[in-house]
């Protein structure tokens, strides 16, 4: 009898399971029974947007979210860090991870961001290749279209800036993505028209499963206060500069004075590589900071809900995009988070 009972108590159920369907199983368990408050077969995931720089990621983000989380300008590669942002719908959590623009580097900061955005293709439970309507497919296309061809998770072609584009455009976009990758469902939006954006939520939604409320309610992103000041001042430099100067700009946040009577205190030094930028940036008599500064204030206003004083430094730090030091300073590298 205590050999039989041995047989027994040594029988394991999940034997010869692999370490995906573990993993799987133990998410719908947390999913059934972690949250009693969650409603039976709740949903939640992770969604990263991927794509060419300009292909509109972070403007169907916002658009998402219903409020500006991530920023947005016309100037390529325009996301340095990889943000999550929580769209809460009832009986679903989306996790929307936005990534930088995918292309050929020139420097060590295009590798970083490249680095970023393809880590994200394999860890999440589904891929949206974002791609504009408006623009001609090409080989950078083609290429961001192989990373999204290999990956496991189910994959939702979404084409932007519909407002923009003819219906043959659209067309011939669907035609060309579809040359390159199986995708398990399409959606032709226009963010800044608010077209379609709920139809590429539940687009979405439907290749969620079951499982936790990653985030609690109330919370738009993981990005930290220090990392918003910082994206919300280097934004308005690109808007307010030309040429040379946004590629060579990175921002940190240096200090953060909690809100006393309604003023929050913000101070932020915004780098540059070369005397000449510093120069552009100040302006005559420092009047383009000030307007970076009165630019990005407003922003940071809505944000916070206060007022705000805002303080920025100018600084010269050659070559940082070089250095894999700096790179991390900043916190533009996968690994700096």
């Amino acid at each position: 009898m205590a050999d039989a009972f041995d047989e027994i108590t040594d029988f394991d159920p999940f034997a010869g399971m692999s370490d995906e369907e573990l993993d799987r199983m133990a998410e719908q368990a947390d999913g059934a029974t972690g949250d009693p408050d969650l409603p039976a077969g709740f949903k939640s995931g992770f969604v990263a947007l991927v794509g060419r720089p300009n292909a509109g990621k972070s403007t169907l983000l916002n658009a998402c979210m219903g409020q500006k989380v991530a920023i947005t300008s016309p100037v390529a590669q325009t996301t340095r860090r990889r943000l999550r942002a929580v769209v809460n719908r009832p009986g679903c959590q989306i996790v929307i991870v936005d990534t930088p623009g995918l292309h050929k580097p020139k420097d060590g900061l295009g590798a970083e961001l490249n680095r970023t955005a393809l880590g994200e293709i394999g860890d999440v439970d589904v891929i949206a290749f974002v791609l504009d309507a408006s623009a001609p497919f090409g080989r950078g296309d083609a290429w961001v279209a192989e990373h999204v061809a290999a990956a496991r998770a189910p994959k939702i072609l979404v084409l932007t800036k519909a407002d923009r584009a003819d219906p043959e455009q659209v067309a011939a976009q669907i035609a060309a993505a579809r040359g390159h990758v199986a995708f398990d469902d399409e959606v032709v939006v226009s963010s800044t028209e608010g077209f379609n954006v709920e139809a590429f939520v539940g687009a979405v939604e439907r290749f969620l499963p079951t499982g936790p409320r990653w985030f609690p309610e109330g919370m738009d992103s993981d990005e930290t206060d220090e990392g918003r000041v910082a994206e919300f001042v280097r934004e308005k430099v690109l808007l307010r500069t030309k040429e040379e100067v946004p590629h060579a700009v990175g921002v940190i946040c240096d200090a953060i004075e909690r809100p006393r009577r309604g003023l929050m205190r913000l101070h932020a030094t915004v780098y540059v590589e070369r005397e000449g930028q510093k120069g552009i940036l100040i302006g005559r008599r420092g009047e383009m900071i000030k307007r970076i500064g009165t630019d990005a204030r407003h922003d940071l206003e809505a944000a916070y809900g206060c007022s705000v004083f805002l303080d920025l430094a100018v600084k010269v730090k050659p070559n940082w995009r070089d250095s894999d030091r700096d790179i991390r300073l900043f916190g533009y590298a996968p690994d700096a988070e």
